[in-house]
Protein backbone atom coordinates (compact mmCIF):
# COMPACT_ATOMS: atom_id res chain seq x y z
CA UNK A 1 0.00 0.00 0.00
CA UNK A 2 1.32 3.40 -0.93
CA UNK A 3 2.03 5.72 1.98
CA UNK A 4 2.57 8.78 -0.22
CA UNK A 5 0.48 11.69 1.05
CA UNK A 6 -2.36 12.60 -1.42
CA UNK A 7 -1.37 16.28 -1.43
CA UNK A 8 2.22 15.35 -2.24
CA UNK A 9 1.08 13.07 -5.06
CA UNK A 10 -1.08 15.87 -6.54
CA UNK A 11 1.76 18.39 -6.35
CA UNK A 12 4.17 15.90 -7.90
CA UNK A 13 1.76 15.27 -10.78
CA UNK A 14 1.43 19.01 -11.34
CA UNK A 15 5.21 19.35 -11.47
CA UNK A 16 5.50 16.54 -14.05
CA UNK A 17 2.80 18.10 -16.23
CA UNK A 18 4.49 21.50 -16.07
CA UNK A 19 7.86 19.97 -16.97
CA UNK A 20 6.24 18.13 -19.90
CA UNK A 21 4.83 21.43 -21.16
CA UNK A 22 8.29 23.01 -21.02
CA UNK A 23 9.79 20.13 -23.01
CA UNK A 24 6.97 20.30 -25.56
CA UNK A 25 7.65 24.02 -26.05
CA UNK A 26 11.34 23.29 -26.60
CA UNK A 27 10.49 20.70 -29.26
CA UNK A 28 8.15 23.07 -31.08
CA UNK A 29 10.71 25.87 -31.11
CA UNK A 30 13.37 23.61 -32.65
CA UNK A 31 11.13 22.68 -35.63
CA UNK A 32 11.21 26.10 -37.30
CA UNK A 33 13.08 26.76 -40.53
CA UNK A 34 16.14 28.79 -39.53
CA UNK A 35 19.18 30.47 -41.06
CA UNK A 36 22.72 29.97 -39.78
CA UNK A 37 24.71 31.74 -38.55
CA UNK A 38 22.13 33.88 -36.82
CA UNK A 39 24.03 37.12 -37.50
CA UNK A 40 26.59 38.73 -39.78
CA UNK A 41 28.24 42.12 -39.86
CA UNK A 42 26.62 44.72 -42.09
CA UNK A 43 28.24 44.72 -45.51
CA UNK A 44 30.02 41.40 -44.85
CA UNK A 45 31.57 39.78 -47.91
CA UNK A 46 32.32 36.26 -49.12
CA UNK A 47 30.27 34.29 -46.60
CA UNK A 48 27.82 31.39 -46.44
CA UNK A 49 24.22 31.22 -45.26
CA UNK A 50 22.80 27.82 -44.34
CA UNK A 51 19.02 27.36 -44.38
CA UNK A 52 18.09 24.53 -42.03
CA UNK A 53 14.80 22.81 -42.89
CA UNK A 54 13.43 20.21 -40.46
CA UNK A 55 10.64 17.81 -41.38
CA UNK A 56 7.68 18.24 -39.01
CA UNK A 57 5.39 15.57 -40.44
CA UNK A 58 5.32 11.92 -39.32
CA UNK A 59 3.67 10.56 -42.46
CA UNK A 60 5.04 12.81 -45.23
CA UNK A 61 8.41 13.95 -46.57
CA UNK A 62 9.52 17.46 -47.49
CA UNK A 63 9.88 17.51 -51.28
CA UNK A 64 10.20 21.21 -52.12
CA UNK A 65 11.81 24.21 -50.44
CA UNK A 66 11.47 27.81 -51.68
CA UNK A 67 13.54 30.58 -50.10
CA UNK A 68 12.73 34.19 -51.04
CA UNK A 69 15.55 36.72 -50.74
CA UNK A 70 14.74 40.39 -50.05
CA UNK A 71 15.18 42.74 -52.98
CA UNK A 72 14.73 46.01 -51.09
CA UNK A 73 18.02 45.17 -49.33
CA UNK A 74 19.49 42.66 -51.80
CA UNK A 75 22.07 39.97 -51.15
CA UNK A 76 24.66 40.23 -53.91
CA UNK A 77 26.70 37.57 -55.66
CA UNK A 78 24.56 34.58 -54.62
CA UNK A 79 25.82 31.08 -55.46
CA UNK A 80 24.03 27.82 -54.60
CA UNK A 81 25.97 24.86 -53.20
CA UNK A 82 25.20 21.56 -55.03
CA UNK A 83 22.86 19.49 -52.86
CA UNK A 84 22.88 15.72 -53.27
CA UNK A 85 19.52 14.60 -54.67
CA UNK A 86 18.19 18.14 -55.08
CA UNK A 87 17.95 20.46 -58.09
CA UNK A 88 18.15 24.19 -57.44
CA UNK A 89 16.42 26.82 -59.58
CA UNK A 90 17.66 30.39 -59.11
CA UNK A 91 15.43 33.34 -60.02
CA UNK A 92 16.82 36.86 -60.44
CA UNK A 93 14.93 40.14 -60.31
CA UNK A 94 15.72 43.61 -61.60
CA UNK A 95 16.31 45.93 -58.66
CA UNK A 96 14.23 49.08 -58.27
CA UNK A 97 17.31 50.79 -56.88
CA UNK A 98 20.63 49.57 -58.33
CA UNK A 99 23.43 48.95 -55.84
CA UNK A 100 26.82 50.58 -56.29
CA UNK A 101 29.81 48.45 -55.29
CA UNK A 102 33.57 48.58 -55.73
CA UNK A 103 33.10 46.40 -58.82
CA UNK A 104 30.49 48.67 -60.39
CA UNK A 105 26.73 49.13 -60.34
CA UNK A 106 24.55 46.04 -59.96
CA UNK A 107 20.99 46.16 -61.29
CA UNK A 108 19.87 42.57 -60.67
CA UNK A 109 19.92 40.21 -57.69
CA UNK A 110 18.67 36.76 -56.76
CA UNK A 111 15.10 36.92 -55.42
CA UNK A 112 14.21 33.24 -55.07
CA UNK A 113 15.87 29.83 -54.82
CA UNK A 114 13.75 26.69 -55.21
CA UNK A 115 15.01 23.19 -54.39
CA UNK A 116 13.14 20.14 -55.74
CA UNK A 117 13.82 16.48 -56.49
CA UNK A 118 15.03 15.39 -53.04
CA UNK A 119 13.24 14.56 -49.84
CA UNK A 120 13.57 15.11 -46.10
CA UNK A 121 12.09 12.23 -44.13
CA UNK A 122 10.30 12.22 -40.78
CA UNK A 123 12.62 13.15 -37.90
CA UNK A 124 15.27 14.51 -40.29
CA UNK A 125 16.50 17.90 -41.49
CA UNK A 126 18.49 19.24 -44.42
CA UNK A 127 20.87 22.20 -44.66
CA UNK A 128 20.76 24.20 -47.89
CA UNK A 129 23.93 26.29 -48.29
CA UNK A 130 24.04 29.58 -50.19
CA UNK A 131 27.23 31.60 -50.68
CA UNK A 132 27.08 35.37 -51.05
CA UNK A 133 29.42 38.06 -52.31
CA UNK A 134 28.12 40.91 -50.17
CA UNK A 135 25.38 41.61 -47.63
CA UNK A 136 23.61 44.98 -47.47
CA UNK A 137 24.96 47.59 -45.06
CA UNK A 138 21.73 49.61 -44.73
CA UNK A 139 19.49 47.17 -42.81
CA UNK A 140 19.28 45.82 -39.26
CA UNK A 141 18.11 42.38 -40.32
CA UNK A 142 17.04 40.31 -43.33
CA UNK A 143 13.95 38.08 -43.39
CA UNK A 144 14.06 35.11 -45.78
CA UNK A 145 10.45 34.03 -46.28
CA UNK A 146 10.30 30.29 -46.96
CA UNK A 147 7.71 27.82 -48.29
CA UNK A 148 8.05 24.16 -47.33
CA UNK A 149 6.03 21.65 -49.36
CA UNK A 150 5.35 18.05 -48.31
CA UNK A 151 4.71 14.89 -50.33
CA UNK A 152 1.03 14.93 -49.28
CA UNK A 153 0.54 18.38 -50.84
CA UNK A 154 0.67 20.38 -47.61
CA UNK A 155 2.63 23.66 -47.71
CA UNK A 156 3.91 25.42 -44.59
CA UNK A 157 4.45 29.15 -45.10
CA UNK A 158 7.36 30.37 -42.96
CA UNK A 159 6.68 34.03 -43.74
CA UNK A 160 5.62 35.76 -40.53
CA UNK A 161 7.87 38.49 -39.14
CA UNK A 162 7.95 39.19 -35.40
CA UNK A 163 6.94 42.65 -34.24
CA UNK A 164 8.97 44.52 -31.64
CA UNK A 165 7.93 43.50 -28.13
CA UNK A 166 5.58 40.76 -29.38
CA UNK A 167 5.85 37.00 -28.98
CA UNK A 168 7.37 34.91 -31.74
CA UNK A 169 4.78 34.17 -34.46
CA UNK A 170 3.57 30.64 -35.11
CA UNK A 171 5.31 30.33 -38.49
CA UNK A 172 8.27 32.74 -38.33
CA UNK A 173 10.42 33.52 -41.34
CA UNK A 174 14.15 32.81 -40.94
CA UNK A 175 15.82 36.06 -39.89
CA UNK A 176 19.47 37.07 -40.21
CA UNK A 177 20.52 39.87 -37.87
CA UNK A 178 22.98 42.41 -39.26
CA UNK A 179 25.33 43.88 -36.68
CA UNK A 180 27.63 46.90 -36.75
CA UNK A 181 30.74 46.16 -38.78
CA UNK A 182 33.98 45.68 -36.84
CA UNK A 183 36.61 48.40 -37.01
CA UNK A 184 38.86 46.21 -39.16
CA UNK A 185 36.04 45.34 -41.61
CA UNK A 186 33.45 42.58 -41.51
CA UNK A 187 35.50 39.97 -43.38
CA UNK A 188 36.68 38.27 -40.19
CA UNK A 189 33.07 37.63 -39.22
CA UNK A 190 32.32 36.24 -42.65
CA UNK A 191 35.35 33.96 -42.60
CA UNK A 192 34.53 32.59 -39.16
CA UNK A 193 30.94 31.86 -40.12
CA UNK A 194 32.04 30.26 -43.40
CA UNK A 195 34.43 27.93 -41.58
CA UNK A 196 31.68 27.06 -39.13
CA UNK A 197 29.29 26.16 -41.95
CA UNK A 198 31.96 24.19 -43.84
CA UNK A 199 32.93 22.28 -40.73
CA UNK A 200 29.39 20.93 -40.38
CA UNK A 201 29.40 19.41 -43.87
CA UNK A 202 29.83 15.72 -44.55
CA UNK A 203 32.28 14.17 -46.98
CA UNK A 204 29.85 14.56 -49.87
CA UNK A 205 29.16 18.23 -49.08
CA UNK A 206 25.65 17.63 -47.69
CA UNK A 207 24.41 17.81 -44.13
CA UNK A 208 21.59 15.79 -42.71
CA UNK A 209 20.56 14.37 -39.37
CA UNK A 210 17.78 14.35 -36.81
CA UNK A 211 15.78 17.22 -35.41
CA UNK A 212 17.03 16.33 -31.95
CA UNK A 213 20.57 17.09 -33.06
CA UNK A 214 19.40 20.33 -34.62
CA UNK A 215 17.88 21.58 -31.41
CA UNK A 216 21.17 21.19 -29.55
CA UNK A 217 23.11 22.84 -32.34
CA UNK A 218 20.83 25.75 -33.14
CA UNK A 219 19.13 26.77 -29.95
CA UNK A 220 21.60 26.73 -27.05
CA UNK A 221 20.34 29.98 -25.56
CA UNK A 222 16.70 28.91 -25.92
CA UNK A 223 17.43 25.51 -24.38
CA UNK A 224 19.18 27.11 -21.41
CA UNK A 225 16.24 29.44 -20.84
CA UNK A 226 13.74 26.58 -21.01
CA UNK A 227 15.91 24.51 -18.66
CA UNK A 228 15.89 27.29 -16.08
CA UNK A 229 12.13 27.61 -16.47
CA UNK A 230 11.75 23.88 -15.85
CA UNK A 231 13.81 24.08 -12.66
CA UNK A 232 11.73 27.01 -11.42
CA UNK A 233 8.50 25.12 -12.13
CA UNK A 234 9.84 22.04 -10.36
CA UNK A 235 10.86 24.08 -7.33
CA UNK A 236 7.42 25.68 -7.11
CA UNK A 237 5.77 22.27 -7.31
CA UNK A 238 7.86 20.86 -4.47
CA UNK A 239 7.21 23.95 -2.36
CA UNK A 240 3.48 23.57 -2.91
CA UNK A 241 3.66 19.92 -1.89
CA UNK A 242 5.49 20.77 1.32
CA UNK A 243 2.97 23.47 2.19
CA UNK A 244 0.07 21.07 1.58
CA UNK A 245 1.58 18.44 3.90
CA UNK A 246 2.20 20.98 6.68
CA UNK A 247 -1.31 22.38 6.33
CA UNK A 248 -2.86 18.91 6.52
CA UNK A 249 -0.86 18.00 9.61
CA UNK A 250 -1.89 21.28 11.28
CA UNK A 251 -5.54 20.57 10.55
CA UNK A 252 -5.30 17.13 12.13
CA UNK A 253 -3.67 18.59 15.27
Amino acid sequence: MSTTHPALRRAGLGTLLAAAAVLAAAGAASAHVTVHPESYAKGATDGVLSFRVPNEEDTASTTKVQVFLPTDHPVLGVLVHPQDGWTAKVTTTKLKTPVTTDDGTIGEAVSEITWTGGKIGAGQYEDFDVAFGQLPDDAAQLAFKTLQTYSDGKTVRWIEEAEAGADEPEDPAPVLKLTAAAADDGDSTSDAASKSADGASGADGTKSGTVQVTAADAGDSTARGLGVAGLVVGGLGLAAAGFAVVRTRSARS
